[in-house]
């Protein structure tokens, strides 16, 4: 593939383009099919356990969040108070 990068003004051409596209169709294919014998499918213990470090998580950062948010607005909130009587 990286020697299909360093393209020529002739090859740029309509002609040849269509001419290569069945080489090139072909050559993706195969790349394709090389890349998916990689892939493994994960076991269900696997998903369950991932699946459950992501719900903690987010869990952890919502009480986090709202914990800051909390914090924040009510520092605001004394702060309009403290102004409001000075």
């Amino acid at each position: 593939m990286a020697k299909q990068a360093v393209v020529t003004a002739d090859e740029s051409s309509l002609g040849s383009r269509m001419k290569s596209w069945p080489q090139r169709t072909k050559s993706f294919y195969n790349d394709v099919r090389t890349e998916m014998k990689k892939v493994s499918t994960p076991s269900r213990k696997e998903v369950q356990s991932t699946t459950v470090v992501v719900i903690i998580t987010v869990f952890i950062f919502g009480l986090y969040f709202w914990l800051v948010d909390n914090a924040i607005g009510k520092g605001i909130d004394y702060m309009f108070t403290y102004f409001k009587h000075h």
